[in-house]
């Protein structure tokens, strides 16, 4: 990695000297645009619409026009700006990180030390990890003074830039100022659906769809050139999934349910499924695995308690009617 900035958190009367470099980057594959006719490439050019020549960077200022006038402002004149040409990312409020909306989050950067001892940053590491709380700051970076959060990623201080208040758009629509009823057991049946899908995050089990079957397009059309059949490549299009507005939610809701269940399973057993209707908050499955042992056993499981008793079923997979009919016959 390369820094991209230098300078210093001012902690205090502490100043910790680091360097900043950017925490993210992008994975997507770069195209260029070319003419469909000869596959010429398409460049642009900076030209200037009062002598029609072409400029070159070097030559170009930065103008704002208001109401017919315009100002040019030189590069000279933008560099005097105090801001820009301060480099210190000043520490002016210490708050708890559940009060930082994430809509705020706009890009990340890790600071390393940088100073011959790294006490002061570690000091102020170990100030944020005791305190529980993000340390808000004020700094300049690329023409813009930022406001940002400054927080604890393993031993690494990062700074994450936010927007400004006024940069958060509010959102009003009419469509949600109409009261909706929602009945419980669509709530029953929703939370039922959310807890069959629980899961820890773990980033790397996701990927980029498009860019890898973006690469299989690209090394296809090498091979092959234009002779490239697409359907062949990626094979018969998946059918569309319905676009249109649901009509039954709690159909929608079961089908869902029954998906992720096992399918076909709970199609057959619908005594099962609807007594895990009614009582989905309290016996929600915490896995689909586990609900479909069950619905499986369901299918197995001796129909009188006598055969119960006489032949058992793995304790796995026996159904808890069958168990305790089988207790008392005992």
């Amino acid at each position: 990695m390369r820094a991209i900035w230098k300078g210093a958190i001012a902690f205090g009367l502490v100043n910790v000297p680091v360097k900043v470099y950017s925490a993210t980057e992008d994975h997507d594959i770069s195209l260029h645009q070319v003419h469909n006719a000869d596959g010429g490439r398409i460049r642009y050019q900076r030209r200037c619409e009062v002598c029609s020549k072409i400029v070159d960077y070097e030559d170009i200022d930065k103008a704002y026009e208001d109401d017919g006038r315009t100002v040019v402002l030189s590069r000279e004149e933008l560099k005097s700006i105090p801001a820009e040409n301060s480099h210190e990312i000043d520490v002016v409020q210490f708050v708890p990180a559940e009060q930082l909306d994430p809509m705020m989050f706009e890009k990340s950067y890790y600071l390393e030390p940088d100073s011959k001892s790294p006490k002061a940053y570690v000091l102020l590491r170990r100030a944020l990890e005791d305190t529980d709380r993000v340390a808000i700051v004020q700094f300049a970076l690329r023409d813009k003074t930022r406001l940002g959060a400054l927080r604890i990623r393993g031993d690494v201080l990062v700074l994450q830039s936010l927007l400004w208040a006024d940069e958060v758009r509010e959102a009003s629509f009419p469509s949600l100022e109409t009261t909706i009823r929602i009945s419980a057991q669509e709530r029953e049946m929703s939370a039922a659906l959310v807890d069959s899908m629980a899961a820890d995050f773990e980033p790397d089990q996701f990927t980029d769809d498009y860019q890898l079957q973006l690469r299989q397009l690209i090394e296809a059309k090498l091979e092959k050139g234009e002779s490239l059949d697409t359907e062949e490549t990626f094979g018969v299009p998946a059918a569309e999934a319905g676009s249109g507005e649901v009509i039954d939610l709690m159909e929608a809701l079961k089908r869902s349910l029954e998906k992720k269940r096992g399918g076909g399973a709970a199609d057959a057993d619908e005594p099962a499924k609807s007594t895990a209707a009614k009582t989905a908050p309290k016996t929600a499955p915490k896995t689909a695995s586990r609900t479909a042992t069950k619905t499986t056993a369901a299918k197995a499981a001796p129909k009188t308690a006598t055969k119960a008793a006489t032949k058992p079923a793995p304790k796995t997979a026996a159904p808890k009617t069958a168990v305790r009919s089988a207790r008392k016959e005992a």
